[in-house]
């Protein structure tokens, strides 16, 4: 390990070295990379106090990437956790989980059936209408609000068009492993998105796309296989996606309005491994398993504002209506005619919400000198069936609003330093009256370096499931706790970053930045008695653990003529104290290493793009609950390697896209000490991906 990060700091601070020989920054490319994330209005992302980092349309094409978590795994500071058991993924940024990190949609976070922008399943969010994504690490509570505690992602969908019509159709196969057939096995995705440009002021645009991923059965049998040796079903489950969109937009002058819609339909099926047997009069003998299928929809609605009120402040303001639910659909699979009878629907979780936020700024003529005033409005209607004991369910219905008002500043105290100061006050229906402050500084050197500073304090919200969930059955006992308090956080990070432009024609890009976050009161499901009559172990939700990281990382980019490569490395130290009613964890820091890496060369005879991503994820620790004491369990190293070949035919009419996703074709990480039992600690595999996939895509467009 030290000789790995010795080696890159060496290669790293080199390559920033000769960087300098030159200091003439490419000022095109520069001012091409607008980023509305935090920002007062749309702005080069030189000009922004904040690190914002941006994976473009490029990047999402040459990965041939579908959803979110295709494009994230490449992602430095970040972790994808796909789960083959459930079918969500989910992501967690320095070692905290969804929980902490927002996703938004045009600064419009994203609901889903557990919360508001958080817990957010990344296979969920479709890729086809976007035309970046933005990242911003570190506290964002301020502008943000609630949750925004290790950093947002925000996906920038496409608004306008340069041409009077825009059809592009596409299709994708792809291989789950070893595994394809054109109907049955594999992953199938179908597209079509039309956009019109009526003229100068409207544009119109609408989308469908469809996701099939047909399961990955490994050593399991499938569906119809009715021996019961646990080896029924599927070791990834299949699932069906079926996304659409619709936008319109106008704009005159300074006034811009757009109204966007999206829906989702999922359909996950489970297939139980035990095979069970009856005896009827009529039928006799007969063979059959309780099976099980996952309905979720989501709804999205927004409409979004910008102009100016007497002629000089600046307005923007966003009212979203937003729905997601998930439905449990259990049955009997009979394999004799395979049928499906008793067959019994329920809701089993939904989250509808409200939601509303604007800004007003330029309040003043000097320009070295801004304020910003803002407000966000949340009503949030929860619903979970929950299990109560002797294997009842009850429905919980809640609701949970907040009134949030906002105020930042921001300070040209010379044209090279910029002060920008903020605070947020949040009145809750459910919690204390919660704040959250930031101070961000940005200064410019002769040299042509960027130095960047910030400070912010933040707060997470119990979720849903903290606050109302219970399960309760046969010696469990997992329960919420409506007592909870949010967590609190303060954040410091800096950042230095330098563009140069060596002779004419390599450009060469650094950044070294550092973090450090601190959260208190952080809820954990913890040990809270045994029970005196039963003697089981009873788990609640309490706030009882702290939590302590810092982070530093490099990313640095060479570009000469067509070619483009990136390189980045990331040290994390994590502390977390546990506690419960009966042991505590130590809260000394563990250590992992991640490096990321990019080429991507441009044929332009062949009018080909050659592109490969490279990430490794090095080893990890957490402390996990045993029977008498919290113990280090280790998590192994993985390495993901992706490439791909792009190239367009017929005046780039059509792309044709082939590649591998996950070339190390890793499948299972092994993880120690998981197992406790009879005072052995014992070792389990945690399900990272399915292995090695090919695919191609074909993509038709057609610019009129």
């Amino acid at each position: 390990m030290k000789i790995k990060i010795t080696f890159f700091a060496l290669l790293l601070f080199g390559a920033n070295s000769f960087a300098q020989q030159k200091d003439t920054i490419n000022s095109q490319e520069k001012l091409s990379e607008v980023v509305v994330t935090g920002q007062f209005e749309p702005q080069s992302i030189k000009k922004s106090v904040f690190n914002v980092r941006v994976i473009s349309n490029k990047d999402i094409k040459n990965l041939a990437a579908n959803n979110l978590s295709d494009v994230l795994n490449q992602y430095l500071n970040i972790t994808v956790r796909p789960s083959g058991t459930s079918g969500r993924s989910t992501v967690s940024l320095f070692g905290l989980d969804s929980q902490y990190f927002k996703i938004l949609v045009d600064n419009i976070p994203l609901v889903n059936e557990a919360g508001l922008g958080n817990n957010t399943d990344l296979s969920q969010i479709n890729l086809d209408d976007v035309e970046r994504i933005e990242i911003v690490e570190g506290s964002m509570g301020v502008v943000y609000g609630a949750n925004a505690v290790s950093g947002v992602l925000n996906i920038i969908t496409k608004k306008s068009s340069g041409h009077k019509w825009n059809i592009t159709a596409a299709v994708q196969e792809e291989t789950v492993k070893d595994e394809y057939a054109l109907f049955d096995e594999g992953r199938h995705i179908q597209s079509l998105r039309v956009a019109h440009t009526f003229n100068d002021n409207w544009f119109v645009s609408v989308g469908a796309n469809r996701n099939d991923f047909q399961g990955f059965l490994d050593d399991k049998n499938g569906k119809d296989y009715d021996v019961n040796d646990q080896t029924r079903g599927y070791r990834w489950l299949p699932k069906e996606q079926l996304n659409g969109n619709a936008l319109i937009a106008y704009n005159k002058g300074s006034f811009k309005v757009f109204y966007k819609f999206e829906f989702l339909d999922e359909d996950v099926d489970y297939y139980n491994a035990t095979v069970q047997s009856g005896y009827n009069p009529v039928l006799g003998s007969y063979l059959y398993a309780d099976d099980m299928r996952y309905f979720t929809n989501r709804y999205f609605h927004n409409l979004n504002a910008t102009g100016k009120l007497f002629t000089r402040l600046n307005y923007n303001v966003s009212l979203s209506h937003q729905k997601q639910e998930r439905n449990v659909e259990d049955f009997k699979y009979y394999f004799q005619n395979k049928s499906e009878k008793e067959n019994v629907t329920v809701k089993d979780q939904s989250m509808e919400v409200l939601y509303s936020t604007g800004t007003l700024s330029n309040f003043f003529t000097n320009k070295k000198y801004d304020l910003q005033l803002g407000y966000e409005f949340v009503n949030n209607q929860g619903y979970s069936l929950v299990q109560e004991g002797n294997n009842l369910f009850s429905p919980v219905r809640k609701t949970l609003e907040n009134y949030d008002f906002f105020a930042s500043s921001e300070i040209m105290v010379s044209d090279r330093f910029s002060v920008r100061p903020g605070l947020r006050f949040s009145a809750q229906s459910r919690f204390k009256d919660q704040y959250a402050s930031s101070l961000n500084l940005k200064y410019l050197f002769d040299s042509g370096l960027e130095l960047r500073g910030s400070y912010g304090s933040s707060f997470r919200t119990p979720t849903f499931e903290e606050l109302y969930s219970k399960l309760i059955f046969d010696g469990h006992f997992f329960v919420g706790n409506e007592n909870l308090i949010p967590e609190t956080s303060n954040s410091f990070e800096a950042s230095l970053k330098k563009s140069s432009l060596i002779g004419s024609n390599l450009n060469v890009a650094n950044t070294f930045a550092a973090s450090y976050l601190d959260v208190n009161d952080r809820i954990d499901m913890a040990l809270t008695r045994f029970n005196p009559d039963t003697g089981n172990p009873e788990y609640q939700y309490i706030n009882i653990s702290k939590y302590k990281m810092w982070n530093f990382s490099t990313m640095n980019q060479f570009r000469y003529k067509d070619l483009t490569f990136n390189v980045g490395a990331a040290v994390v130290g994590v502390s977390r104290k546990i506690e419960n009613q009966v042991f505590a964890s130590d809260d000394k820091f563990l250590y992992s290493f991640n490096i990321n890496s990019s080429v991507s060369y441009l044929m332009q005879k062949w009018g080909t793009i050659f592109s490969a991503y490279y990430k490794y994820n090095g080893k990890s620790q957490q402390f996990i609950e045993s029977s008498s004491e919290y113990v280090i369990s280790d998590i192994y190293p993985s390495h993901w390697l992706d490439a791909s070949v792009r190239k367009s035919f017929f005046k780039n009419q059509l792309d044709v896209t082939l590649g591998a996703r996950n070339i190390c074709n890793v499948t299972n990480v092994r993880q120690t000490n998981t197992n406790q039992s009879a005072g052995h600690a014992g070792d389990s595999q945690v399900m990272l991906a399915y292995g090695r996939s090919y695919f191609i895509r074909l993509s038709y467009n057609l610019n009129l």
